[in-house]
């Protein structure tokens, strides 16, 4: 028994072996430009790193282990918390040698679905069609001392017995400094911004309740992510809240309630807001895009970017919200791009960008 044992888990490690190499050799070339991304999207979405690296052209210089970390995920980022959801493509140009293809794709993540646009370059190598993937290399950051000089609030609790919402202290003084209600595709919108007054950070939300004509309740909602929940002493965060299948002519009238409760904080990690610049994408719609600066000594896992546009006359006209799938290593700049009404783009006379950031362990 003792000498059967050993031959056994040669001949299961030898079948195992076999198994993968056959999963491995049974994909089917793409014969086509379109099919090689698709084939490639398709093992993707099955979370197949190694056969979606089949598909992926030896002219792209990207290392098995650098796409996995692509399209997978690393160092914690929304990436990692996200799958391949949906993806369509079209070709927008081919030859006997080489095409492109576009890939819009919808991943499922944790905070929702984010979506993604690629223009792929195909071209034809060993008889099939493969898809150039470059990977965007990471600057290496030369060893350096970055002094931590930023301000910081702790909190005191009664025990550890209390409630978390439980506090002894004043809620921190907030206000609503401005609000502005529209209407797009059949949903009720309001926009505005709310001022943390306090000389004590606090953590916020903006809740709306829509009274009817006939008096009634019609919806109640919150500002959920579409907010800086995390304000130090005067600061200023937009804030947007949607009522789904709503239309205007019901409403009567609208009742906001700001909330606010005292929360440790810091004033780091430090971000940095670069080169911002309102642009078209390659689908031709409007985009605000920029990089990220995280001037901080930590690595901040999923950043999130908040802008306010304003009209001529100062007043919020709308919000957007993105997230970036790329954590953010210090002092390493990392693009993001967020979508823009189109039918918003020509009355924009400014706009400001805030980002919240999620570190492991901490949510600011």
């Amino acid at each position: 028994m003792n000498k059967l044992l050993p031959v056994l888990l040669i001949i299961l490690a030898a079948a195992l072996i076999a198994a993968a190499t056959i999963h491995s050799s049974s994909l089917v070339p793409a014969t086509t430009p379109e099919g090689a991304v698709r084939a490639l999207l398709n093992q993707v979405k099955a979370r197949d790193a190694v056969g979606a690296y089949q598909y992926v052209a030896t002219a792209s210089n990207t290392a098995p282990d650098d796409f996995k970390r692509d399209v997978f995920g690393q160092e914690s980022n929304l990436r990692t918390y996200s799958s391949l959801q949906l993806f369509d493509t079209k070709v927008l140009r081919e030859d006997d040698q080489e095409a492109s293809v576009r890939a819009n794709l919808e991943w499922a993540s944790a905070v929702g679905a984010v979506r993604d646009t690629r223009d792929l370059k195909v071209v034809r190598e060993d008889n099939s069609w493969k898809v150039i993937w470059p990977v965007q290399s990471r600057p290496k950051v030369p060893p350096q001392v970055i002094p931590v000089n930023y301000l910081r609030w702790d909190i005191v609790t009664r025990g550890l017995d209390d409630d978390w919402g439980a506090q002894n202290v004043d809620a921190p003084r907030v206000r609503i400094i401005s609000m502005n209600p529209v209407e797009k595709d059949g949903d009720f919108i309001l926009l505005g911004e709310i001022e943390n007054e306090d000389t004590v950070p606090g953590f916020v939300s903006v809740a709306a309740t829509l009274i009817g004509k006939d008096g009634q309740v019609i919806a109640q909602e919150e500002s959920f992510d579409k907010i800086s929940h995390v304000l130090l002493p005067k600061e200023i965060s937009p804030f947007r809240i949607d009522f789904p299948n709503v239309s205007r002519d019901r409403i009567k009238s609208v009742h906001m309630q700001p909330n606010a409760m005292l929360v440790p904080a810091s004033a780091d990690p430090v971000m940095g807001v670069m080169h911002q610049a309102l642009n078209k994408d390659a689908r031709g719609h409007s985009v605000l895009k920029g990089e990220l600066m995280n001037q901080s000594g930590q690595t901040v896992n999923i950043p999130h970017v908040l802008a306010t546009f304003y009209d001529s006359a100062g007043k919020v006209i709308w919000v957007s919200d993105g997230y970036v799938d790329q954590s953010l290593a210090p002092m390493t700049p990392v693009a993001f791009s967020i979508g823009v009404r189109d039918d918003l783009a020509s009355q924009i006379h400014s706009y400001r960008v805030t980002v919240n950031q999620y570190t492991r362990d901490r949510v600011q």
